[in-house]
């Protein structure tokens, strides 16, 4: 048996690859673009999370 190794590509680092990461841009770009594509679960989404504050943080 033979354990030969295999070399792994190496990791390109962001200036190398000429991408930039946003994280922030990137979710709301997908969160735009998820409530586009299925506005009623982003509506029930809202709802709910609306629901469980109203609920919790009661204003009385």
């Amino acid at each position: 048996m033979s354990t030969s190794t295999v070399p792994y590509p190496q990791k390109l680092s962001t200036a190398e690859c000429g991408a930039e990461l946003h994280p922030a841009q990137d979710l709301v770009e997908y969160a735009t673009a998820y409530a586009q594509q299925k506005p009623l679960a982003v509506a029930w989404l809202c709802f709910g999370v609306g629901f469980v504050l109203g609920w919790k943080l009661k204003p009385w």
